[in-house]
């Protein structure tokens, strides 16, 4: 996050940041002194407490994937800036996990005779832009890093994940426990499907940046359809010509 606060050139007078956890804001704040934190409403009120329009910077770091209302989180942050300020965030989404979502559902499959949703669903990258452009944003841009993990076993994944509060949220999900043979036959289709060599499995984290400005007279604008002075299509038949 602070490489690419770095790539912005300006100084942000008024920042805020949603939910990022541990040493993440301390980097954060390592960069920006000044910045406000807001912490994850405990109760799950996802109600942000800024006046609009009293913002020029807004940073989130891999928090936004636990939000219930992301659409509207989004309109909030929007609402929140002042006009030519940035939102800058990324969050867990795209295939992330996905090793994990299939050997769950091919041992419920075969131990249970059906599937549950183990696994969260992740937004992808196309819908978080669509998002921000229904937000209002301007100049609206989202990019992907892929990290991949490799751990001892799955059940040193799960474990992991429960640490860091990522264990399934899912209203939807079953609510008795998983049977020890359904969990142990995950646990070996996963090492069947994605280890390594060294038997260590492979767990993929897909992190997804997002970015937008509030909208201000002095942003680059899009050409009004019709406004360009040379045709596509002109240009199509000479290349063909040469």
């Amino acid at each position: 996050m602070s490489d690419r606060l770095a790539a912005v050139m300006r100084e942000f007078q008024a920042p805020a940041d949603l939910w990022t956890p541990g040493e993440g804001l301390v980097g954060l704040r390592t960069r920006l002194p000044a910045i406000e934190h807001i912490a994850l409403d405990a109760a799950g009120s996802e109600k942000l407490p800024f006046a609009p329009e009293s913002l020029d910077l807004i940073v989130s770091a891999l928090a936004l994937q636990f939000v219930n209302d992301l659409p509207g989180v989004l309109a909030q942050v929007r609402c929140a800036l002042r006009p030519d300020g940035l939102l800058l965030a990324a969050m867990i989404g795209g295939d992330s996990l996905t090793e994990l979502r299939q050997a769950f559902a091919a041992a419920e499959a075969e131990c249970e005779g059906g599937v549950s949703p183990r696994v969260a669903p992740f937004a992808d990258l196309r819908d978080i832009g669509a998002l921000l452009q229904r937000a209002g944003f301007a100049l609206p841009v989202t990019d992907v890093d892929r990290v991949v993990v490799r751990y001892a076993n799955a059940f040193a994944l799960m474990q992991d994940l429960r640490r860091m509060g990522a264990a399934n949220v899912l209203i939807e999900r079953r609510r008795v426990p998983s049977r020890r043979a359904t969990l142990l036959r995950m646990a070996e289709i996963y090492a069947e499907r994605f280890a390594d060599a060294d038997g260590r499995i492979r767990a993929t984290f897909d992190i997804i940046w997002l970015s937008g400005w509030a909208p201000h007279a002095s942003q680059q604008q899009p050409l009004k359809p019709g406004s360009a002075k040379a045709s596509l299509a002109e240009a199509v038949k000479k290349a063909g010509k040469e």
